[in-house]
């Protein structure tokens, strides 16, 4: 089945050829044609499964008729991060470009004019972080009467990060009769309550079960014995093993991110950082550096987890196991999307085995172990041959038992007397002729 067979418009559709793309994705399939019929949508997939398109192409065509009017957008996407907000902006620029809709991206790290400037001139399209658009909100910059449309996108990492009351303060200040559309990875007992809320009727969608990990994706774990310094050696090795075109490695902690960038740069490799913490503008040129290949290598916190709209990233190293598990699903699912092959590398000390026991418990299997170059099983000790040396001989001799040592006899009262000396003759002593005859009879002294 083509994207001719699910609604769309001819002018959408010619877009959507132009794009490339011929084959619609599963979760595709089945959102597009009910956004299309006005159906709420609860949509369970995993990053990397095309879903952005599923609700964005729809909502150009249903947007494709009215007129926005200033401050009062008439949809708003919702996204966790920058990155993802950032994505969701350069498809509807892409797949719009036949339509007359305008939009407007509110992010952190940007000036609060030029957002202001897009939103009083009046937007169709409102694609926000839930903070910033908190922010204008409370300014009396922007109202959301006047939205028809609600996507709540990535609905567990919202939670993960704290958006859930903003969130839920949003969807209050909004007409009760809306489409809404939630998308989620998984589906935790707080946003199966936010769902009930405020969908009414969904069309429930699950194209991959709950923190499952894509086919295509190759999963290796590497026990490194040792802390940082000894992964980041593990680290090394690997990217010289491994046919490595371009790669992202997760970290838990910024300060990790540094210190990790500063090392592979130290050692030649072509590579950048991405976290929280760095100016939007920095971020922007990292990601643009990463993905026009300028930069092999991206060292990243979880901000880069979901929203990296990069479709051929061969490999994604994590160096540390995520704080939670479901980040790890996320994680290596920058890799192996669309069908292509991925390959994903944890890297795991003794100080994370009860980290490793709850991943792979989330998980439900175990995740093969891949030996790192150089690093062998030493074999069994009964085929351990010992070279013999001197000192271990030394030491082996004390383990042989010692002969009994052999008391001597104690001497008889006869052999304790004194015994007399026998004559001893020499060559110039004269012996009588008596003394040398022996005729075996004792005579009598007379």
């Amino acid at each position: 089945m083509g994207f001719d067979f699910l609604g769309l418009s001819e002018d959408l559709l010619s877009v959507v050829e132009k794009s490339g793309y011929t084959e619609p994705t599963p979760i595709q399939k089945k959102a597009i044609p009910s956004v299309l019929q006005g159906r709420d949508i609860l949509g369970i997939a995993q990053t990397g499964t095309g879903k952005t398109a599923g609700f964005t192409l729809p909502m150009i065509d249903i947007l494709a008729q009215g007129r926005a009017r200033a401050r009062m957008p008439r949809s708003l996407i919702l996204e966790p991060t920058r990155e993802l907000a950032t994505q969701v902006s350069e498809s509807f620029e892409k797949y719009g470009e036949k339509s007359k809709l305008t939009m407007a991206l509110l992010i952190g790290g940007v000036a609060f004019k030029d957002q202001e400037q897009k939103l009083d001139r009046g937007v169709d399209v409102l694609i926000a972080t839930p903070g910033r658009l908190m922010d204008h909100m409370e300014r009396g910059k922007v109202m959301l009467s006047g939205v028809e449309i609600l996507v709540v996108d990535e609905a567990d990492r919202m939670l993960d990060m704290g958006f859930i009351p903003d969130v839920e303060k949003i969807c209050k200040a909004m007409p009760q009769k809306i489409q809404s559309l939630f998308f989620s990875a998984t589906m935790p007992r707080e946003i199966k309550r936010l769902t009930d809320q405020f969908l009414k009727d969904p069309k429930e969608i699950t194209v991959d079960a709950p923190a499952s990990t894509a086919q295509t994706i190759t999963q290796r774990l590497c026990k490194v014995k040792g802390g940082e310094k000894e992964k980041r050696v593990a680290l090394r090795q690997l990217l010289t093993s491994e046919e490595v075109k371009n790669g992202i490695i997760f970290c838990n902690r910024k300060t990790v991110v540094k210190v990790v960038k500063k090392s592979l740069s130290v050692h030649g490799y072509s590579v950048g950082e991405l976290h929280g913490d760095m100016p939007q503008s920095l971020r922007t040129e990292t990601l643009a550096g990463f993905k026009n290949g300028d930069i092999q290598l991206l060292v990243a916190s979880d901000v880069a987890a979901r929203g990296l709209d990069i479709p051929d990233v061969s490999h994604v190293f994590n160096f540390e196991i995520p704080n939670n598990p479901e980040d790890y699903v996320h994680r290596i699912g920058r890799t192996g999307r669309a069908g292509r092959e991925g390959h994903s590398f944890t890297l795991t000390s003794p100080s994370e085995k009860k980290s490793l026991g709850f991943l792979t418990k989330f998980l439900g299997k175990e995740i093969q172990i891949h030996e790192l170059p150089g690093q062998q099983k030493s074999p069994p000790k009964s085929s351990v041959k010992k070279t013999e040396t001197p000192q271990n001989k030394k030491q082996d001799d004390h383990k042989k038992p010692q002969k009994q040592q052999v008391k001597p006899k104690p001497e008889s009262k006869a052999s304790r007397q004194p015994k007399k000396e026998q004559p001893v003759f020499g060559k110039s002593d004269f012996v009588p002729a008596f003394l040398l005859r022996d005729d075996g009879k004792k005579k009598k002294s007379t």
